[in-house]
Formats: C-alpha cells, structure tokens, sequence
C-alpha cells in the first residue's frame, strides 16, 4: 500500500477546452495499470472541445450540473451522483452549465503503446453548447 503524494493543481490547455478548467490527476497508473482519473473544476459555460477516447470515457458528477454531448446532438444534463459513460470512439465534449461550476471525476484507460488515447477536435458551438438537453435523472428514471 502506498499513500500517493496529490501532483497539484493543473489549468487544462485552451487548445483542448473552452473557458476556464482545472485539473487534478487523482491516478496516471503505471504499468501494468492503464487506469487514468481526474478530478476536473469547469467554470460556469467552460466545456472540454470535441474528442473522443480509444477505450472509452466514464464521467462522474461530483457537483454542479454537466453538460454532456454528442455528435447526434443529444445532450444530457447530468446532477451530482450521476454517471455517463461514452463509448469507444464516440466523440463528445462535456462541461459546466451556464450557470453553475461543475466537478466531475474523469476515468479513462491509456492505450499501453505510448500513443495517446485522446483523439482532440475543435470547440464545441454556442448553438451546440445553449442547444435542447435530456434531464439524466429523467432519462433513468429518477
């Protein structure tokens, strides 16, 4: 067992994100490990660009309110406790409402070939980002 010493806090680059996003990597796990997660603050309306993940992605909201979106154009409203997961390949973006911060825990594995797993796209649209959204918590029957 090993008490890991917290990297710090990290500004996420504006060539993969919109508005103001910070970081902290909760686990980059080391070989045999592909494991990744972040803790990820988005200001109210900062989103992540368009991307995708080779494994796919898991989101989990901590607090605030998550947009999630699709190339489809749906676009989930996600609540604190609620989790989404994007599929392999499917590019999507993610972010705070306009109103509201927003935490969420990130997780995602590595490819294990030293190539990068994130595959990064252009921003995401204001019509895209203030477009029509599905409640999670009604999609799932909550």
């Amino acid at each position: 067992m090993e008490l890991v010493k917290p990297s710090g806090t990290t500004k996420a680059p504006a060539d993969w994100f919109t508005g103001d996003v910070w970081w902290d990597v909760v686990h980059a796990g080391q070989d045999p490990s592909r494991m990744r997660v972040n803790l990820v603050r988005f200001a109210p309306g900062a989103r992540t660009h368009w991307h995708s993940h080779d494994l796919g992605q898991t989101l989990h909201v901590v607090s605030g309110v998550a947009l999630i979106g699709t190339r489809d154009g749906t676009t989930i409203e996600a609540h604190p406790g609620d989790t989404v997961t994007c599929p392999s390949g499917e590019e999507h973006w993610h972010g705070a409402a306009p109103d509201r911060f927003m935490e969420h825990l990130a997780m995602w594995e590595a490819r294990g070939d030293g190539i990068p797993e994130t595959r990064w796209g252009e921003p995401v649209a204001n019509e895209r980002y203030f477009g029509p959204r599905i409640n999670a918590g009604t999609q799932s029957g909550r």
